[in-house]
Parts: structure tokens; C-alpha cells; sequence
């Protein structure tokens, strides 16, 4: 979509997970720098981790994640050891033990089985102290939730499950590789409540193959029967230059930049319609959830499993490719099982790549974490806060005339406000605080 002929939807920019973003980490930040950095970390600071499982029964065509498919038990036994000796090295080389966020991604962390997590949870208890929990959340493909894995997620403490549906109509799940009826759905989050788990995420997509505009509303409306406190709507991200199998899609069944614009727009106005709140750029919430309260109380945050409550003061990623922020900065393992476990194995971290912040870093990335989540940013009050006053943005306010001059933003002072028509175009407004891009070659998806 273009507006007044400046504004382009096709122009790709990254998500702001992170800034400065993946792409741009060094492997000069590596295993030495990253125990350093852990040992730094105080008795007081609460921890997040995040947990990465890289296998998945079969890969879906649309899929974007670090995975890999396997039906074989022996690399998943393998890989369950390597995490639990990564648990030991974090809990050797940190002195803050309480935990506040625990969440499990992938792949398919459930692949693991009900054992093998119970045994990593229990590990992580004697290391850590898990009574601070806020949250244990837990991703999960629908096909495969059973009776006794709900009872082993109950066992282990998780308090809420995000279950991947994308979309609910048959023409679409056939053309990403992913058949699953709204009936398995619906029996997967029977079970989960079932068992105790009540808090459930949706996660949806649009601009996927064949899909269209009524495809979005029916696939929202369902969803909505499901009663989750939580949804996501993601832009498919086409990018087979970096994900192969996507290459197996056809192309010429992607939908145009504005029929995507439009599929989002549908999505949030039958979601808004509903009741639900919406939250920063893709996710829309219950107003009684915590999400919705802490994006009222402007404390919502943005990391690498998207929109937040999650404040801790360290997020410690564990696992193949799994990302870490610390205060001092950001922390990558090795994306391949092979290099990854070489390194475990001999008790070492994996770390290959990471950056170390520097103070306009923190400024641009507060800039930015505040546009994604709040839609508004007072520039002035965050320079006086990180007592970097000598910062100019006389450029970065230049670049946002053209969403001014649409109704998108309002320039007052150094107050950004981004008014709700301007939503979807949030990851363009916050590109023009990313230092780094214009030098970049790392390639992105479409910003809508």
C-alpha cells in the first residue's frame, strides 16, 4: 500500500524484537565475553530464560523458525542432555537465581516428551529459584497435545500455552502443509484447560497462500470460540532466500502488499469488534489479561518472544540459536545442533555472536521499544534519563513528515505520537531510529 505515493507497506524492514537487531551481532562477542557478562549479573536481578527446541515432526512450508524435522528419538535425547548441561554452566557463572519469566519455544519443545521436561524443570529448580515465576508459558502445536503431555506441563508449572493455528480454512492449511481442523484445535485447548492450563495465546497469520480477506474473518471468529486470553495476527514473512522450503510455495498465490494491508486490517477490526484490546503492532488481548493491563500502564515490553510483561533485568537465552540480552549487551548460540553440542559437550558456552550496547544503542532502543509498544515516545525525557543530551534526531524527524503529512503521526516538540490508523505502518516508524539499517544487507520481510 502506498499513501500521498511516499509510504510503502513492500518496504521490508526487521520486527524490533531487539535493536540494534540480530543481523548486526559480531562474533568478537563470544563464549569469554558472554561468562564475563554473567558472572557481572547481581544477586538481585531477576532472570528471564528462554528455552529453544529445534525439532519438529514435520516442517511447515510457511515456517520462519531455527528447526529441523526428525521422528528420531536418539538426537532429541541428545539435545535434551546438551540443554540440561547449558543449565548447569548458566547457574556456574551467575549469581542471580530468581526467575521470573520461563518459556519454552521452538521447533516443538514438546517433542521433548513428558519426562524429559519434567527432569529439566526439576533441574532448573535446584539451580534457581522458580517460587518468583510471574509467568511459565509454553509453545505448542495443536496436532500434538495429548492427555498425559497437558498433565506433565501442569506438573512442571506452566501457566500459559500459545498454540500455533495460522489459519482455520482447509484451502489454506493444505497450501502451507499444515491440515488441522478447528476440531483439533479446539479438543487441544479442551485438554489444556482440562489439565489446568487455562491461559491460552492464538497465534494467526495473513498474507499466506490463497488466503484472502473472508479467510481472516472466518479464522478470527473461530478463534474467538476458543476463549483465549491472548491472540497474535503475524505478517507471513516470505523469505526463502533464508528459509529454502519456502521455496516449495507458490509464489504466484502470495497475496499483493495490499491485499495483505487488507487482510490485516480485517483481522484487527473483527478482533477489536470482539472486545479484544490491541497491543502494539500485532497482538490484541482480553482487557482483563495482564498484557492489556500492563499496555494501559505503559509497562508492556518487547522481546524476542514479541509483546511482554516481561521486565527482568536479564533475559537468558538457552538452546540452539537461542538469544540472550544482558545489561551490558546481546548474546547468540550457535544456530546449528552440530556446533552448538561441541560446545556444551566440553563445557563451554556457545556463544558466536553478540553485541555490546553502547549508550546510543540504549537511547534508539528505548526509542524504539517505546513506538513499538506505545505508540508514543518522548524523546526529551529519555535523553535527560540517560543523560545523553548531546543526541540529535533532526534527520529521524525529517523522515517522519511523510507520516505526518497522512494522519499517521504527530510531531509535538519531542513527543512522537502515533495515532491508531498509523499501527500498521509501526515498524517504518521506528526504522527511522535504526542507525544501522541504511548500511545494512541483512534482508527483511515486508513491513505489512
Amino acid at each position: 500500500m502506498v499513501t500521498n505515493g511516499i509510504i510503502s507497506a513492500e518496504r521490508a524492514v526487521p520486527r524490533y524484537t531487539s535493536y540494534p537487531t540480530a543481523p548486526h551481532f559480531v562474533p568478537s562477542i563470544g563464549a569469554s565475553t558472554y561468562t564475563s557478562w554473567l558472572d557481572d549479573l547481581s544477586k538481585s536481578d531477576s532472570v528471564s530464560l528462554y528455552l529453544h527446541v529445534p525439532f519438529c515432526e514435520k516442517i511447515c512450508l510457511y515456517c520462519g523458525c531455527n528447526t529441523k524435522a526428525t521422528r528420531r528419538l536418539e538426537p532429541i535425547e541428545a539435545y535434551a542432555d546438551r540443554l540440561a548441561r547449558e543449565i548447569n554452566l548458566v547457574a556456574d557463572h551467575t549469581g542471580c537465581r530468581r526467575i521470573v519469566h520461563l518459556h519454552w519455544g521452538g521447533g516443538t519443545p514438546s517433542i521433548l516428551g513428558p519426562e524429559r521436561l519434567r527432569k529439566l524443570v526439576t533441574q532448573l529448580d535446584v539451580h534457581f529459584d522458580l517460587t518468583a515465576l510471574r509467568e511459565h508459558a509454553f509453545e505448542l502445536d495443536p496436532r500434538y497435545v495429548t492427555k498425559a503431555l497437558a498433565s506433565a506441563l501442569a506438573d512442571i508449572g506452566v501457566t500459559r500455552a500459545s498454540l500455533g493455528v495460522q489459519n482455520f480454512s482447509a484451502h489454506v492449511q493444505q497450501a502451507i502443509g499444515r491440515v488441522q481442523p478447528f476440531s483439533i484445535v479446539q479438543q487441544a485447548v479442551d485438554i489444556l484447560r482440562e489439565g489446568g492450563i487455562n491461559e491460552i495465546n492464538i497465534d494467526l497469520m495473513y498474507g499466506l497462500p490463497d488466503q484472502s480477506v473472508q479467510d481472516i474473518r472466518r479464522t478470527a471468529l473461530l478463534a474467538h470460540e476458543l476463549k483465549p486470553q491472548r491472540l497474535a495476527v503475524f505478517g507471513y514473512a516470505h523469505v526463502p532466500w533464508f528459509k529454502r522450503h519456502q521455496k516449495l510455495l507458490d509464489e504466484a498465490s502470495l497475496p499483493t502488499s495490499a491485499a495483505r494491508f487488507d487482510q490485516a486490517a480485517a483481522a484487527h477490526e473483527t478482533l477489536t469488534s470482539l472486545g479484544y484490546e490491541p497491543i502494539g503492532l500485532d497482538h490484541y488481548a482480553s482487557p482483563v489479561d495482564s498484557l492489556a493491563i500492563a499496555a494501559r500502564a505503559r509497562t508492556l515490553c518487547r522481546n524476542f518472544q514479541g509483546y511482554t510483561t516481561d521486565n527482568a533485568d536479564a533475559l537468558i537465552g538457552i538452546g540452539t540459536s537461542a538469544i540472550g540480552r544482558l545489561p551490558q549487551g546481546f548474546v547468540q548460540n550457535a544456530a546449528d545442533t552440530a556446533s552448538y553440542s561441541r560446545a556444551i559437550i566440553s563445557d563451554c558456552f556457545a556463544t558466536v555472536k553478540g553485541l555490546a550496547l553502547t549508550a546510543t544503542d540504549r537511547v534508539r532502543s528505548r526509542i524504539i521499544e517505546e513506538l513499538m509498544c506505545h505508540l508514543a515516545c518522548d524523546i526529551g525525557v529519555l535523553l535527560d534519563e540517560y543523560n545523553h543530551s548531546q543526541e540529535s534526531f533532526e534527520q529521524e524527524f525529517e523522515a517522519l513528515l511523510p507520516f505526518v503529512a497522512d494522519g499517521f503521526v504527530r510531531i509535538d516538540g519531542n513527543r512522537i505520537t502515533v495515532d491508531g490508523r498509523g499501527r500498521p505502518y509501526l515498524r517504518l516508524i521506528a526504522a527511522t531510529f535504526d542507525q544501522y539499517l541504511a548500511n545494512s544487507r541483512a534482508r527483511h520481510s515486508v513491513a505489512v
